[in-house]
């Protein structure tokens, strides 16, 4: 079979210009973050496993041991299982929630940037592969991988964290768990994978490259954590008593409404009357003739998820779009078929 040479420099039976020979050639050429991805999911996966099920019962059962002792103990439980279950849980929702900016550095450093500052990628343009397939596959087979790894993790997240939601002090709109524990995490990281190779095309030396992706995604990071909460519409609930949230509730603001009609916010006049008869003597005497409350129910989790995915998402397709614009110019300038 006549061999044909890759864009790493190496023989092989599958020609570089096919989706196939592109694809093995990022591979080959990235082998070793391959291996660190998967033993990263797989590590992550056993973490988690352990605490859904023999971690979660052996926490469970120092619990019970610290009820035992007392209402107070049983308030505040400790044991060596729980520390350990909960370090657990603790490291993998971190590990989850933040490896896209592992994904970002790695693709401006060692995706992109390395092989321009080698001139790898420019052997690869003038002698096998055009620079828009050579982008197209560096984009789309750490995409493929990344997919097929977050795919496992979240799942088994949201297992563990749902099983022992009772053991844990955290909500379903804590920062962290949100990441972890839904469709944002893919979004995230295949945002870090568009910027890193757009900075490492900018910068075109790794490690300058892999500080400004990191750079880049951090501000898309603190922006959907800020307005995540606007990305839906909340609910209003009035009241002439203390409004009561549902369970698990977001409280994003509340207040009193004055007989005049006027709205007052973080206002908590009343709150601590002691029963009805009170409560409506202080809200006299006060000038209060209601209560309100904004706030997000457990049930808008999955619409303020898939509307921040889609956000995100649309960061990420920019990214590539603007990485894709760059390269064609740049090739162009040095006469280098696209």
């Amino acid at each position: 079979m006549t061999t044909l040479l890759t864009s790493t420099g190496t023989s092989t039976g599958t020609s570089p210009h096919t989706g196939r020979g592109l694809a093995r050639s990022v591979l080959r050429l990235h082998r070793s973050a391959l291996w660190l991805w998967l033993l990263l999911v797989a590590a992550l996966a056993a973490a988690m496993l352990w605490a859904y099920g023999p971690g979660y019962d052996a926490a469970v059962a120092d619990v019970r041991e610290q009820c035992r002792a007392g209402v107070e103990a049983c308030h505040y439980p400790d044991g060596p299982w729980l520390s350990k279950y909960d370090t657990t849980v603790a490291f993998t929702t971190l590990a989850v929630a933040y490896f896209p900016f592992l994904v970002a550095a790695w693709a401006g450093a060692a995706l992109i940037g390395r092989e321009l500052e080698t001139g790898t990628a420019h052997l690869a343009w003038t002698q096998s592969v055009s620079p828009t397939r050579w982008l197209a596959a560096k984009l789309a087979v750490p995409a493929l991988l990344i997919t097929a790894g977050t795919a496992v993790l979240v799942p088994l997240h949201r297992l563990m964290w749902n099983r022992g939601a009772e053991l844990l002090w955290t909500d379903w709109y804590d920062e962290n768990a949100f990441h972890a524990n839904g469709t944002v995490t893919l979004a995230y990281a295949l945002c870090g994978l568009a910027l890193g190779a757009l900075a490492g095309l900018i910068v075109g030396r790794a490690l300058p490259a892999l500080g400004v992706a990191f750079a880049a995604l951090l501000p898309v990071f603190y922006l959907g954590d800020e307005y995540r909460v606007s990305l839906w519409p909340t609910i209003t609930a009035t009241d002439t008593k203390i409004p009561s949230l549902p369970a698990e509730a977001l409280d994003l603001e509340h207040g009193v409404i004055t007989t005049e009609g006027t709205r007052i916010g973080n206002n908590l006049a009343c709150t601590d009357s002691d029963g009805a008869a009170d409560l409506k003597r202080c809200m006299s005497d006060a000038g209060i003739s209601d209560f309100w409350t904004v706030y997000h129910p457990k049930s808008h989790f999955w619409p303020l998820q898939l509307a921040e995915t889609g956000v995100v998402l649309a960061v990420a397709a920019l990214a590539v779009a603007a990485a894709f614009v760059l390269l064609r110019r740049r090739t162009a300038t040095e006469g280098v078929a696209v």
